[in-house]
């Protein structure tokens, strides 16, 4: 350096200071409209991508999952970002632990797979109010995914708080996302509100900047291109095996004569619904359709790993297909990989086609995760629900003439408890009803603290009830996932309408909000002092019990061996002759359960499909006592017991004329 003349020296810092300036610009991902296809840093580029639901995923398994499917032969995940997970109330912002977005997306990063993030707002995903948080509906006559001012200002700051975070990690920032969906799925909403996408393109321009791709996606259907997709966005498209490829990709080039050919969603499994059949989704088809879009040119997203609900909290959504239709716990739907994290065949077969098209990484696949069947624990009654409010409901309860939803009482999710009086003696039979739409979701009724039957949203509205004046009516609501899909996602909860006794409206109410999740994390009811309760098995109520890991915590599925089987009625004897509790035969048997204080969802063994609850390792102790937790909401049996497997089952629809006697 010392013999360098001062131009030369000058020369080197220049061309060094405009190499460090330009080598951001020489990462870019962007489309060719001439040539039909991404350009990465310059040369053609499509993406075999799978999706990944990090919120679904305990952190601890991240890592697991992300390499199994880097090994697969997939260059890049899709991710979608829950919006209700992050922001559980107006301004508070969760992203810690499970939650913490920026150390998955780092992840990803170091493990060399790119990223396609879907930030929603609305998501779908079959998860709870497809990611809008329940505090939306604070405001009852709010439009959701619209123009609404106060929509679009909820929107904004959330916006304001998440794209920041994502602005560094865009491939053109040196980081690994290389496109960004906007909404999701829009065309297939009713409100068909231009306006409305053209402020959130608006939005995450402003906030992501000029460079990245933003894209929609939409199914085929003409209609639904016309109203989910904008000058600006990149048109995609979705659709599932057995689909003519030819045609549905015809679907978009009617919106995007040019470009590269996407789906967004190809379709490897389908969700299942409590009360109806497993889905399944061969793996010749889902194999043979892959090879053909690739044969296209065509760059494709799998739902390849959608796994299980996070154990701290369930967030299952639903669907309206005609009524009501809850989706089950487990988001494990024939997936490629099991919620577990297992290869299955089906991702070999997967595997296989993509090693027609680019090479395969150098190694072996990942293993199954390791599970162990921790065999039978015993459970005891602890305390029935309606003996422990003080505990579940510390605040007390509001009053009011007539029910309030959870929205109104500010309650997002769980139960909350409806009591009022007998306003009469009432001794001949009389018809306890609900409005048509007004349970929403599952009523478990009481009357004296004794179970009278369960009413149920798009099911049983009435029941037969007796008593004196003054006596004690409680009903249980159930909040079971809000409607995720279509035009009802502004779906309230809790009790929508009076009931009513021979048609007069029952009014004077107590509502109790319950916190059941705040207790049992903080340790209840392990760590309370024994409970002096009633010892009768119908009627919501908690059971407790626990068991110790051999030196490992390996993953594992509990099943409830004898909770499926009831008689029709089960009568009992008081003052004034026989009542009966008017149990449904399809629903007897069914609550929510918790290990060591993480909530692993809902089982319903008699409705199915779902017969076993998924427990990962990591939520278990190694060296002290595991303790369960069970809400039963109907009935127990005489011996309650669960049962740790090393795998998972499910059953065929139960015909709703099966006897319950079978």
């Amino acid at each position: 350096p010392a013999a360098m003349g001062l131009p030369a020296l000058a020369l080197l810092l220049v061309a060094g200071l405009l190499h460090t300036q330009a080598s951001p610009l020489a990462r870019s991902f962007q489309l060719d409209y001439e040539e039909d296809c991404f350009r990465k840093d310059g040369a053609p580029f499509r993406y075999i991508s799978g999706s990944i639901h990090y919120a679904r995923v305990p952190r601890p398994s991240w890592r697991d999952r992300l390499l199994k499917m880097y090994m697969s032969g997939l260059s890049a995940v899709q991710v979608y970002v829950p919006w209700n997970y992050h922001e559980p109330l107006p301004g508070l912002y969760d992203f810690a632990g499970d939650r913490d977005l920026e150390a998955f997306l780092d992840l990803t990063a170091e493990l060399g797979l790119l990223v396609i993030l879907r930030p929603g707002p609305y998501i779908c995903a079959e998860w709870e109010m497809g990611g809008l948080p329940a505090w939306l509906l604070w405001k009852p006559d709010i439009v959701l995914r619209s123009s609404d001012p106060a929509y679009l200002a909820a929107v904004d700051s959330w916006l304001h708080v998440l794209l920041p975070k994502i602005k560094p990690r865009l491939y053109q920032h040196g980081g690994n996302i290389i496109s960004v969906q906007v909404e999701n799925e829009y065309g297939s909403y009713y409100a068909c509100d231009h306006g409305y996408l053209q402020h959130l393109l608006g939005s995450f321009r402003a906030l992501l900047g000029s460079e990245v791709v933003l894209f929609t996606t939409d199914s085929t259907r003409a209609e639904e291109l016309r109203c989910g997709t904008l000058q600006g966005l990149y048109a995609t498209i979705d659709f599932g095996p057995g689909s003519n490829v030819t045609e549905a990709f015809g679907a978009q080039r009617q919106v995007e004569p040019k470009g590269p050919l996407v789906n967004s969603e190809y379709y490897t499994g389908w969700l299942d619904y409590w009360g109806e059949a497993h889905a399944s989704t061969s793996s010749a088809q889902v194999a043979q359709g892959l090879e053909d879009m690739l044969q296209l040119g065509a760059s494709v997203n799998m739902q390849v790993s959608p796994f299980l609900q996070l154990p701290s909290l369930s967030w299952p959504g639903a669907d309206f297909k005609d009524q009501y239709k809850p989706v089950t716990t487990s988001y494990d739907y024939d997936a490629p990989l099991s919620e577990a994290g297992d290869p299955t065949e089906k991702l070999f077969s997967i595997r296989t086609i993509i090693s027609k098209f680019q090479p395969l990484p150098v190694g072996p696949m990942p293993p199954a995760t390791p599970k162990y069947a921790y065999g039978w624990v015993a459970l005891q009654k602890y305390a029935n629900l309606l003996d422990v409010l003080d505990v579940l409901c510390p605040s007390g309860p509001i009053q009011s003439q007539f029910p309030l939803t959870f929205e109104a009482i500010k309650q997002a999710h769980g139960f909350m408890v409806y009591r009022t009086q007998l306003p009469r003696d009432v001794l001949d039979p009389a018809t306890l009803e609900a409005h048509p739409h007004s349970i929403c979701d599952r009523g478990y009724v009481m009357l004296q603290k004794e179970y009278q039957g369960t009413l149920e949203r798009d099911g049983q509205r009435e029941l037969h009830v007796t008593g004196r004046a003054g006596d004690t009516l409680d009903v249980l609501l159930e909040n079971m996932g809000r409607i995720n899909f279509g035009a009802n996602i502004s779906d309230f909860k809790g009790l929508l309408g009076n009931l009513s006794l021979d048609s007069s409206p029952l009014s004077n109410w107590l509502i109790y909000p319950l916190a059941i999740d705040t207790a049992i994390r903080q340790g209840w009811p392990h760590t309370a002092l024994p409970k002096s309760s009633r010892g009768g098995r119908a009627g919501p109520a908690f059971y407790t019990g626990t068991f110790e890991t051999p030196g490992i915590a390996w993953d594992t599925f509990v099943k409830f061996p004898g909770w499926s089987k009831v008689r029709w009625c089960v009568a009992r004897r008081e003052a004034g002759g026989w009542r009966g509790a008017q149990l449904s035969p399809l629903s007897i048997f069914q609550g929510q359960l918790w290990i060591n204080g993480f909530n692993l969802g809902r089982y319903w063994p008699r409705r199915g499909p779902q017969q076993t609850l998924f427990v990962p390792g990591s939520v278990l102790h190694i060296g002290r006592p595991n303790n369960i937790t069970v809400l039963e909401l109907e009935w127990s049996p005489a011996t309650p017991l669960l049962l740790f497997l090393d795998r998972p089952l499910f059953n065929r629809t139960l015909s709703r004329s099966t006897k319950a006697t079978e």
